[in-house]
């Protein structure tokens, strides 16, 4: 059971982190001007060029294999629900870490969530 529940801390640490750095490193990047092919190519240097970007894809990576190993330690009707924990963690972290504004309904949703998760794994 400790293996799991590291394996799970661990993948909720890296979906929540990857989701972080992607949002924070495309903020920066800005939009495509259009989508016209130069217009892209453009945009998609300048994501490359985003050291949160290359922060990001390796721990959207692990927390991808981190699920999978869940999956094949433990029910998916646990682990499927219990990774709804990276909303909490991810709400959070866009309060905190990235200054957005959170509203009370999100609030809301986000302790719904948390129930709903406390519910399943009891």
């Amino acid at each position: 059971m400790i293996k799991i529940g590291l394996m799970f801390l661990f993948f909720v640490c890296t979906s929540t982190g990857g989701e972080i750095a992607i949002t924070y490193g495309m903020k920066r990047v800005g939009e495509p001007a259009s989508f016209r092919p130069m217009d892209l190519l453009r945009f998609i240097g300048r994501a490359v060029q985003s050291v949160w970007v290359w922060i990001a894809l390796p721990m959207m990576a692990a927390s991808f294999y981190s699920l999978l190993i869940l999956l094949s330690w433990a029910p998916i009707s646990l682990v499927i629900p219990a990774s709804s924990a990276t909303y909490i963690v991810g709400t959070i972290g866009a309060k905190y870490i990235l200054k957005e504004e959170v509203s009370t309904a999100r609030w809301i949703g986000v302790l719904l969530v948390f129930l709903g998760v406390a519910l399943v794994a009891s």
